[in-house]
């Protein structure tokens, strides 16, 4: 049973990390910030408010950080269009 259940927990994973691809840093930051909050909340708290909360949070730092680093990944040209550096 211990088998089937790590590689379900890899599966899992893949699939997951897999539907990120297409995602813009922000995108991903903010999934990525919500999920560890989420934890983070319920690991410290021990209820689901401290994991709502901490998943509100983590998304909203998250979805910051991720604005960031696309900002710094390209500009837009004086049409308004984005442009990769």
């Amino acid at each position: 049973m211990n088998r089937i259940a790590r590689w379900s927990g890899i599966g899992a994973l893949a699939l997951s990390l897999a539907g990120c691809a297409g995602m813009s840093n922000r995108e991903q930051g903010t999934v990525v910030g919500a999920g560890l909050g989420a934890a983070a909340g319920a690991a410290i708290t021990g209820d689901v408010g401290g994991a709502i909360g901490g998943g509100v949070i983590g998304g909203v730092i998250g979805h910051e950080v991720g604005r960031e680093q696309d900002r710094r990944a390209g500009y837009y040209d004086r049409y308004g269009n984005w442009q990769p550096y």
